[in-house]
């Protein structure tokens, strides 16, 4: 299957961002869109703006720490289409703060949602894939994991975890039935930084947005193009940021 129209996606991070473009944009490419997020009412809205559309979509509950939650999305996206043929995995969570803080509920936070959270994602949609002979990981990094700067520490930590471990997916995964893909966007218009919890740090990170930041959208359309190239092709690395970042 090639293009995007009557391909079935699900997508973790769903309720905003870069989760929500992209819902919008690929089911207005004839995808049908599972999403997944703990915001249930942002969800509730996104599905029914989608079917206002004319598009398809279901949604689901989901916590991405929990691997029920997980396996529950896929279970959804099988039960209402019949089959998953991609992953979106975009849930994540950022906390800025120099190591010697020692903020260590917080890196707990950021390894759980931002590493664990993927290899749920793994362990929920490989076996699918595995069954129907096609399958799609496409995961959000980020640049901080490409520019180590000071007070991202276990953030740009957890976001190369994940790029070690698509990586050896790949390199598992030679048979033609796997692709993978890592998006790794720079400054884009979300809410990531709006939750760190020093004043400061918040302040520049989203001073930083304001003056840099692209819009999901744009992430969105880099995602649409990994995801309806021809199933022989893999667009295994995406860096997509804003032409002032430096």
């Amino acid at each position: 299957m090639n293009g995007l129209d009557g391909k079935v996606v699900a997508i973790t991070g769903a309720s905003s961002g870069i989760g929500a473009a992209t819902a919008v944009e690929l089911a207005s490419r004839g995808a049908a869109v599972v999403l997944g997020a703990r915001r249930t009412d942002r969800l509730d809205a996104m599905v029914a703006r989608i079917r206002a559309e004319g598009g398809r979509a279901e949604m689901r509950e989901v916590d991405v720490t929990r691997r029920a939650d997980v396996e529950e999305l896929v279970a959804l996206a099988v039960e209402r289409f019949g089959r998953l043929d991609v992953l979106v995995g975009n849930a994540g969570v950022a906390r800025l703060a120099p190591l010697a803080a020692l903020d260590v509920d917080d890196w707990d936070a950021m390894i759980d949602v931002n590493l664990r959270g993927v290899l749920h994602g793994i362990a929920a949609a490989l076996p699918v894939f595995r069954r129907q002979g096609r399958g799609h990981f496409v995961t959000t990094v980020s640049t901080s994991g490409l520019k180590i700067v000071p007070a991202q520490a276990v953030y740009a930590g957890t976001k190369n975890a994940v790029r070690t471990l698509l990586e050896a997916l790949r390199q598992e995964s030679t048979d033609g039935v796997l692709r993978t893909t890592s998006i790794s966007p720079g400054y884009v218009h979300t809410e990531l930084v709006d939750h760190v919890d020093d004043p400061a740090q918040r302040a520049q990170a989203q001073q930083a947005m304001a003056t840099l930041a692209i819009s999901p959208d744009a992430v969105a359309r880099a995602i649409a193009f990994a995801i309806e190239q021809p199933d022989d092709v893999e667009i295994g690395d995406i860096t997509i940021r804003p032409a002032r970042q430096g």
